[in-house]
This record gives structure tokens, sequence and C-alpha cells, in this order.
């Protein structure tokens, strides 16, 4: 079975691809309804990490894909530096819907969630984490910002589902999509460190991150349903 999802591991992270990008197209457009209805800020930042993650899978796993990656020029690198560039970004993003109040006015609302200057600190810092590691030929800086950002993410998700309870409908897929993140990015980071890319091992993130994906879908579904 491991030898048959090698011998088509391309045509398969197609697959996988436009699951998640199709994925992350229908939360994009459902969230966006729910801002306009509500207009919750966190939703708006919420609604960003996944307008990021599909951009990444598209670019990554769709154009970047050896059958379409030759024809329009975009070698492996180019199509990686841009997907860790989107990737980073959507966890600063998940990490920012749940920390806004904090940061923000709840009165005052920004122009653009996209850019303005607290947003703008996280674009130069996924920058910088790719810039350096490009100069040390590493993914580490980007496995090791995700850890910390989703270990952040996870805490804070699981303190607002045991204060919210029954109350929060979606804060329990919230939170066991963040821990499963969580859990993605260490196991990448192992991967990378220890294993040397094992074929099996990524296979089990490809579908964990699948399983993420869905939750979060599953979630936004119930509260937009409600709504």
């Amino acid at each position: 079975m491991l030898d048959w999802f090698i011998a088509n591991k391309e045509i398969l992270k197609l697959i996988y691809a436009f699951i998640i990008v199709f994925i992350c197209f229908i939360i994009v457009i459902r969230t966006h309804r729910l801002f306009k209805l509500s207009l919750h800020q966190g939703i708006r930042y919420f609604r960003n990490a996944f307008l990021f993650y599909g951009l990444g899978f598209f670019v990554r796993y769709i154009l970047g894909t050896p059958y379409l990656g030759k024809w329009l020029r975009i070698d492996a690198l180019i199509s990686g530096g841009i997907f860790a560039f989107f990737l980073m970004m959507a966890g600063f993003f998940l990490l920012y819907s749940l920390i806004w109040r904090k940061i923000e006015s709840e009165n005052k609302t920004h122009l653009s969630s996209l850019i303005n200057g607290k947003i703008l600190i996280f674009y130069l810092m996924a920058i910088v984490l790719i810039v350096l590691g490009g100069l040390w030929e590493t993914h580490y800086f980007i496995f090791l910002s995700q850890i910390f950002v989703f270990s952040f993410a996870v805490i804070i998700s699981f303190n607002n589902y045991i204060q919210n309870g029954t109350k929060g409908k979606f804060l329990k897929y919230y939170f066991v999509a963040m821990l499963l993140s969580l859990i993605a990015w260490a196991l990448n980071f192992l991967v990378a460190l220890y294993f040397n890319w094992d074929q099996a091992i990524l296979s089990g993130i490809y579908i964990i991150n699948l399983i993420i994906f869905f939750l979060f879908l599953f979630g936004v579904v119930r509260v937009a349903r409600v709504k």
C-alpha cells in the first residue's frame, strides 16, 4: 500500500491540495458572510488565515506541481518559499484571531484586516524567518515558529472552550483543530530532524492536515447555519 502511495504521490498530492483549497474557499466565503452579519473582528482575522492557507496550498501543490511548474517556470524553491510564507501568515492570523481583543480596541475597526500596522509585524516576521531559513538552508525556523504559535493557540482556545462550555458551539472544533495543528507541525519538525522526510510519516501528516481542515469546515458550517 505504501509503495502504491509513493508511486502515485504527485497525483495524490494534487487531489490533497484541491480538497484543502476547496475547503479554504468555502470557509472564506462562509466566514466573510458571518463577519458582514456580526462585524466581529476575530472572524475577520480567522477568515484571512484560510485565505492564506488556500493560496499557499494552491501555489505549492497545484501551480508548483511538476505538471504545471515547468510550464509556468515555477521551481520547487520558489513555490516552497511562497508556501512557507503563506502558511506562517495563516498561523499568525489564527493566533491573532484569538488575541486581537488584547491588542486592539473593540470600537476601532481597521480599514483592512490584511494590511494594517499590527499585521505588518507578522509579515515582517514571516519574511525574516524565510530569509534566515534560506541562508541556513533549513526549515527549522518555520517549524519552530509554528510550534510556538500553535502552542499558544492551543492554550488560549482550550481556555475559551472551558469558559464558554456548551455556549461556544464552534470552540470545541477550534480547540481540537488547533491541537492537531500543533501535533502536525511537531511531527513535521521531527520528520525533518530525525527521519529524513520519511514518506510513511509524511502520509500520516497529510491525513492529519485533512482532518484539521474538515474540523474547521464543520465548525464554520455549524455556526453559519445557526446564524
